[in-house]
């Protein structure tokens, strides 16, 4: 069933909106999925802060011109499932690990900072660890030379106090 205008206008309205708080784009190929695969890659999705979408091409491309994933708008043909989101790596995770287990969803592409990806682009995206993740090792890299600092004067402290007991 087609759109009426109206309803077109919805959609790229909403697709406007969602691209313009965006960081990333990814574009993969549905062709073939089950509906209950299709639910399981939405419930994850939805989960990781992933904005999923089967959206006609041509009110894609309508909906992203002028936005940083025009630079996408070429490789939005066939069948495509649309994810945005706001984390920068979010998007390309849940396709990619999905991908990895159903091999019916092939990743066409995206679009991150204005500039498009190919297929080892969103793969690439996707290895990147979640900001939590590093935000983690951070953490464990300041506290890394305070911890080897204490344990050293702990030892320190305990040679000295053996030290003076052997004196007495």
């Amino acid at each position: 069933m087609s759109l009426n205008r109206s309803e077109k206008e919805a959609v790229i309205s909403d697709v406007t909106g969602l691209a313009a708080k965006a960081q990333t784009l990814v574009m993969a190929e549905y062709r073939g999925i089950t509906v209950a695969d299709m639910t399981k890659l939405r419930a994850n999705a939805r989960s990781n802060g992933v904005s999923l979408s089967v959206l006609k091409n041509t009110l894609a491309r309508r909906a992203v011109a002028g936005s940083q994933f025009e630079v996408a708008a070429d490789q939005m043909t066939g069948p495509l499932i649309y994810g945005f989101s706001v984390d920068a790596v979010a998007a390309a995770k849940v396709v990619a690990d999905f991908a990895k287990t159903n091999d019916k969803l092939v990743i066409r592409g995206g679009a991150f900072a204005g500039k498009a990806l190919d297929v080892n682009g969103v793969k690439q995206l996707a290895s990147i660890p979640s900001k939590e993740v590093l935000l983690a090792q951070l953490c464990g890299l300041l506290m890394s030379p305070i911890s080897r600092t204490a344990v050293v004067l702990g030892a320190l402290a305990a040679k000295k106090g053996e030290g003076e007991v052997a004196a007495a």
